[in-house]
């Protein structure tokens, strides 16, 4: 039997697909080659935007069209957040939601068996644990990802996360200290911690992210761990003082923004305003002696965002000095405040505004790259683009291309970075 994973979203869905793909190959299952027909075909969906939902849609109808005969396999965020939707999705076979992973082989093969359509969306519930999904390797991965937290308990306006995933619940450190040790003997030099709200890593166990980060900064042969998406107002002294005192963190923080406005962040629900941002940031370039780099998430055309607050939000951006920013146009979802707010942007403005903001952040990622120029850094080597020639990330995560012979993906190399060459710096090995 061969199965087929489609993967959208975040780094806690690339995580969650790994594992299922693991658990289905240890079952007798093969994974498909891209251009291979499947028996199974399973699409792991994202539910942040409308967009990610079209996504879902399209790509199982198109695997249904192709491969009549197949198993068609809707899990994930979306069904979660949406199941009444979901459900009503005939080109699926199967559709479950984000509870119960490891139970998804089991509902495949039931499918399988009789023949029949399944759906089986079963809520979150209060006080539900972590399900543990370890992982021994992640397929064409240089670098690994660990998911140690789910849930979200806060209430943003725009945001359906907190329905698809519930409540928080950590994972308790033995557990993530044991797969990164695991992960360490495959040869996985870099590992990203990841979660749903990850900076309340702990809220129900009594630890916190930066105490098990330090934990996960002594295991043997992990050289270097990157934070997920961090909450700016979770970002404590304490917390900082922690991280800045542990070696192999890479001082590259996704710290969310999601608008430059502060009259926006208030009707966003956001629980900060760009002082408190600027102050967190600040507090972390000092703590790591100014080796530092941001990167962030920024919503352009939320409700009610008049052309003086999006200027408020472009000239942030411009003035910040991000490193990379993803811009994404508002999606209302359907159930949030925002998609009741008065004054809905029309999408061709939105569209407008993604544009000008992306525009403006690209420009910042350059001159912050071209500063960069002639540093010595260390990359790990990652996609091969010819028999020498690789992609990689610097520890800042400054995407580079190297020429280094000899080496192979998963390998750190010392480089000096070179000039911006639009999407990556071009970099040569240093000696």
């Amino acid at each position: 039997m061969r199965v087929s994973f489609y993967t959208l979203g975040c780094k806690v869905n690339q995580n969650e697909t790994g594992a299922l793909q693991q658990l289905f190959c240890q079952n007798g299952y093969t994974l498909a080659g891209k251009d291979e027909p499947a028996d199974v075909y399973i699409v792991n969906s994202c539910t942040v935007t409308a967009g990610g939902d079209k996504k879902s849609r399209q790509w199982l109808r198109r695997a249904k069209r192709e491969n009549p005969g197949a198993v068609t396999v809707l899990t994930g965020c979306y069904p979660q957040a949406f199941p009444e939707e979901a459900a009503a999705m005939e080109e699926a076979d199967l559709v479950t939601g984000s509870t119960d992973r490891r139970g998804l082989l089991e509902r495949v093969q039931r499918v399988l068996d009789s023949g029949e359509r399944l759906v089986e969306i079963a809520p979150h519930e209060r006080g539900e644990a972590f399900e543990e999904l370890p992982m021994e390797r992640f397929e064409g991965h240089t670098r690994a990802f660990i998911k140690v937290e789910d849930g979200c308990d806060r209430q943003c306006a725009y945001c359906v996360i907190p329905r698809a995933r519930g409540r928080v619940r950590s994972r308790s450190q033995e557990s993530v200290l044991a797969e990164l040790r695991t992960l360490a003997d495959a040869g996985y030099r870099e590992v990203v911690l990841a979660g749903i709200n990850l900076s309340s890593y702990g809220k129900d166990t009594g630890s916190t992210l930066a105490r098990l980060t330090a934990a996960c900064g002594q295991v043997e042969g992990i050289d270097r761990i990157r934070l997920g998406s961090l909450e700016p107002d979770l970002m404590t002294d304490s917390e900082i003082e922690i991280l800045a005192g542990v070696d192999s963190l890479c001082p590259q923080f996704h710290l969310s923004l999601q608008s430059g406005c502060d009259a926006t962040l208030r009707r966003m629900r956001r629980i900060y305003d760009t002082a408190q941002y600027v102050a967190v940031a600040d507090k972390l370039r000092a703590a790591f002696g100014g080796n530092v780099s941001f990167t962030t998430d920024v919503i352009a055309g939320f409700p009610g965002e008049t052309e003086e607050e999006f200027r408020q939000s472009l000239a942030f951006v411009e003035s910040f000095g991000f490193l990379k920013v993803h811009v994404f146009p508002y999606s209302a979802r359907p159930g949030t405040p925002a998609a009741d707010f008065p004054d809905q942007i029309p999408e061709a403005e939105k569209a407008a505004r993604v544009h000008r903001m992306q525009k403006a952040a690209d420009a910042a990622r350059a001159r912050l790259a071209a500063e960069m120029e002639g540093r010595r850094e260390e990359v790990l080597l990652e996609k091969p683009l010819s028999a020498t020639l690789f992609t990689g990330y610097t520890r800042l995560y400054l995407p580079v291309v190297v020429s280094a012979p000899g080496h192979t993906g998963g390998d750190v190399v010392p480089v000096e970075l070179g000039p911006w060459e639009g999407e990556h710096s071009r970099a040569r090995l240093a000696e």
